[in-house]
Formats: C-alpha cells, sequence, structure tokens
C-alpha cells in the first residue's frame, strides 16, 4: 500500500481540495478527520467536525477511539487498496494516523501551497476565520447522515478531465458548520420545523387543519407525524400523497435537514 499525505495547518483548505489531490495520485481512499471516504461514500467514522469541543475533534481525527480506529482498520485491511491520502495539518499528524490505522506512513508528503496558490490559500483561511465552514470530500447526501442537524451546502468541484461522453468531470463535497466553531452553535428548533410544516399544509387543497404535528429529531434525520382533519369528498389518498411531498421537500429545501418519514394520520372529516 502506498500513503500519500496532504498536509497544511487548519483553515488552508485541504478538505476542498482532497478529491482532487486523491485523483491526481491515484488514491482509492481519503482518510479526513476520522472519516474513511471511497469516491462518494463515507465508509466508516465519525466525523471530528461533529465534535462539541476542539479536544474531542483533535481526537476523533486522530483516531484515538478503540472502536473507531478499529472499524477503520477493518475496513482498509478488506479492501486492501493500493493508494490511500490522508489529511493532516502536519506530518507527525498523519504519522500518527497511519500508525493508529496499521498502515505504512506516507512516502510522499504533498504541501497544501503545492495544490493551492497563495490567493486560494489566503480565501480559505478568511472563510473558516469569518464564516466557520469546514469543507468534507463527500456529497451532501451522506454528510447528511453524520451531520442530521446541521446546515449543509453543496460544493461542486471540477476535475479536470472528461469523461467517454466529453463531458466535464465533476464531483459533489459538502460544507458545515462545526459545532466547536468560534462564532457559537445554532439549532433549527422543532417550532420552526412546525412552522415549515403549517405553510406547506396551507397549500394543499382538501385539508381542514392539522390536529396535531410531532417532529422527531434523530441520527438518520427528521421524522414528521401529522394528524390531519380532511373535508368530506376529498380523494384521501391524493391529500396524504400531496402532503408527504410537499412537506419533505419543504422542510429539506429550507433547512437542509434530511427528512426521513413523513407518516399522515387522518383523524376526521369536515362536512
Amino acid at each position: 500500500m502506498q500513503v500519500y499525505a496532504l498536509v497544511g495547518s487548519s483553515g488552508t483548505g485541504k478538505s476542498h481540495r482532497a478529491m482532487v489531490t486523491a485523483h491526481k495520485y491515484g488514491a482509492e481512499l481519503i482518510i479526513d478527520d476520522g472519516l474513511v471516504i471511497q469516491g462518494d461514500r463515507i465508509l466508516v467514522g465519525y466525523s471530528a467536525k461533529k465534535q462539541p469541543t476542539r479536544i474531542g475533534a483533535i481526537k476523533v481525527a486522530l483516531f484515538m477511539g478503540r472502536d473507531h480506529a478499529m472499524k477503520a482498520r477493518e475496513v482498509l485491511a478488506e479492501l486492501s487498496p493500493q493508494r490511500v491520502l490522508i489529511l493532516g495539518t502536519s506530518q507527525k499528524m498523519v504519522e500518527r494516523i497511519a500508525v493508529r490505522l496499521n498502515i505504512p506512513e506516507p512516502s510522499q508528503i504533498i504541501s497544501i501551497n503545492d495544490v493551492a496558490t497563495p490567493k486560494e490559500i489566503r480565501k480559505a483561511r478568511y472563510v473558516r476565520k469569518h464564516y466557520g465552514k469546514h469543507v468534507i470530500p463527500a456529497p451532501t447526501v451522506e454528510v447528511k447522515r453524520t451531520f442530521p442537524e446541521t446546515i449543509i451546502d453543496s460544493l461542486q468541484v471540477f476535475l479536470h478531465r472528461k469523461d467517454k461522453a466529453g463531458k466535464k468531470s465533476w464531483l459533489e463535497q459538502s460544507v458545515i458548520r462545526p459545532t466547536y466553531t468560534s462564532l457559537g452553535r445554532f439549532f433549527i428548533t422543532n417550532n420552526a420545523l412546525n412552522n415549515i410544516v403549517v405553510h406547506a399544509l396551507s397549500q394543499i387543497k382538501g385539508i381542514n387543519k392539522p390536529v396535531k404535528i410531532t417532529i422527531t429529531k434523530s441520527e438518520e434525520g427528521v421524522t414528521i407525524d401529522i394528524i390531519l382533519s380532511v373535508y368530506y369528498g376529498s380523494n384521501l389518498e391524493e391529500v396524504a400523497l400531496r402532503t408527504q411531498y410537499l412537506t419533505k421537500g419543504m422542510i429539506e429545501e429550507m433547512t437542509n435537514l434530511g427528512v426521513t418519514s413523513v407518516n399522515i394520520h387522518i383523524k376526521d372529516l369536515k362536512f
């Protein structure tokens, strides 16, 4: 196994350039902030960016947890990749990660200065300092499983090559704001989500009123249970399906939270 390392101080844009760098060196897996990533899938781990404190984030990034490290080792042993890219703030850090995961030390250290211009690095530092934004080199669908209550934006990365059809190749990454950022923490309350659901219901013909709305958050995402009063003569199946579709769409569009299910209960009919 050949191991590469992309090294640069915090906030210089390593994760943003991880996919392009992995592609350039033929790395099949990316190890970044406690995650083992293959293409558009997070294979194992939980991101350091989810930790409530910076110290906790460092421990996760170094795979200090026994179970965390063991699962990562199992995946690496099973896949047996020929090339791996590790991201870290220093050479010492990536070497410690390699030891924790029982893989060879990096044979080549790639500095962030080799893959980003001084202007790009200054911009990355500014965004980190003033907006607290971090990049995870994985699509938003994957990242939402790890950050169900975090607002996530997508970011497209161009790979400087074309596919068989002659089209440009793009990969999706995710932009999040970790809980330990110095800018503070933010939450989307159930009351705010409830108001979005009520707004969605007001646009559906056939509904008299919502009797009760229950919103439950979990690691997988948001579950919404709605008890409805519907006007007599309405097509109940059509009303229920329209409610599910519009509620899920509005919640995900306005908050970027993942909705796992929208359960509809029709309690009574209004004549």
